[in-house]
């Protein structure tokens, strides 16, 4: 049947047409070159002609003995199958949504930015509240993103993680050095999921190359603060924690939750300095501090595993924790980090929107 196309042309169904008059059966036709017994098949079926299609006429049932006449005959006729075929074609069909010049434009300056597909998604509904045609969920930018190498190889880099597959969540585990006087997280007076209350922070840190940056997040309002450490040891850990602790009254701070590596082993001396009461997670249960995990993955974005940091960076990652604290999260009506801590600390001063101390 000629050069095979992904829709049959004119001139193919002329063939079938002609074919069918000679009696030829469909799997005799698909021995053509280019022909395919599903196809042809497909083809008649569809597009099988009634003289009375022409003035729409009814058409009543006839056992199979009866059907014979000009109402009850049925032909294949190349030019009503391709006139079919063409309104078929032309007929509206829900485009895909990102296909739009606009909304993907706007889309896409928001993933150079770093932004991910869910704060895209749900901006929109902000920046755009009246407008149906301004919405697209994160699950079409990502396919959009992975719809083809080239498509992927130019914007998967802009993805929060960068990550060109779309991989299923795991890790292996490591044995972990037993932490004395260690208090279960499920002896915390409320559950690992409820964030009502205000004050109690998540720790962890962030490795680099040379010096770490340890990080402690509010889970109410998933405020981040950080300082540089030079390692990961006990001590270090502690030394940093009561400079991130000290400024805040001792309502905003009650306890702390930390994971299971030997950097918190000396968490009993934050306990007993500060008054603050130190938890600690279930092992290789990383969803339990789900709001620190989500900060420091912030954070690698700017400081990508392997990156060299030094003591003198200290400005640079208080810069990175001011542009995570500015950034609109789903989870707080897509306000900032820092105005919902700013709202739960009214007396406590502020300086280009976020908290002075240091």
């Amino acid at each position: 049947m000629g050069e095979v196309y992904s829709h049959l042309s004119e001139e193919e169904r002329q063939v079938i047409q002609i074919e069918i008059g000679n009696g030829t059966g469909v799997r005799a036709m698909a021995r053509m070159p280019g022909g395919n017994a599903s196809t042809i098949s497909r083809e008649i079926k569809r597009n099988t002609w009634f003289p009375s299609n022409e003035s729409e006429s009814y058409r009543p049932y006839r056992p199979a003995r009866l059907k014979t006449g000009p109402w009850t005959g049925r032909y294949y006729v190349a030019g009503p199958a391709q006139r079919k075929a063409d309104r078929r074609r032309a007929a509206a069909r829900r485009p895909f949504r990102l296909s739009d010049d606009r909304l993907w434009s706007w889309v896409a300056e928001r993933l150079r930015r770093g932004r991910s597909p869910l704060l895209i998604s749900g901006r929109l509904r902000v920046d755009f509240p009246d407008d149906a045609l301004m919405r697209v969920c994160p699950e079409t930018i990502y396919r959009r993103i992975h719809a083809d190498g080239s498509r992927r190889d130019r914007w998967a880099r802009c993805l929060p993680r960068g990550h060109r597959r779309r991989r299923r969540r795991g890790g292996r585990r490591t044995p972990r050095f037993p932490i004395p006087g260690r208090t279960p997280i499920h002896e915390r007076p409320f559950d690992p999921g409820d964030r009502g209350g205000f004050g109690h922070w998540e720790a962890d840190g962030v490795i680099g190359t040379g010096c770490h940056p340890h990080t402690e997040v509010e889970r109410r309002t998933r405020f981040p603060m950080a300082r540089i450490i030079p390692d990961k040891t006990a001590g270090a850990s502690l030394d940093a924690q009561p400079s991130l602790f000290s400024a805040l009254p001792p309502d905003a701070r009650p306890g702390v939750t930390y994971d299971n590596g030997t950097e918190f082993a000396r968490h009993a001396e934050l306990r007993d300095g500060l008054g603050m009461a130190t938890y600690f997670a279930d092992p290789y249960s990383s969803r339990q501090r789900g709001s620190n995990e989500n900060r420091n993955g912030m954070i690698r974005r700017y400081l990508p595993k392997q990156a060299a940091i030094s003591p003198d960076m200290t400005r640079d990652v208080q810069e990175i924790v001011d542009e995570t604290d500015n950034r609109p999260m789903r989870e707080l009506g897509y306000r900032t980090p820092a105005e919902a801590f700013t709202d739960e600390l009214p007396d406590l001063q502020t300086k280009q929107g976020r908290c002075t101390y240091k």
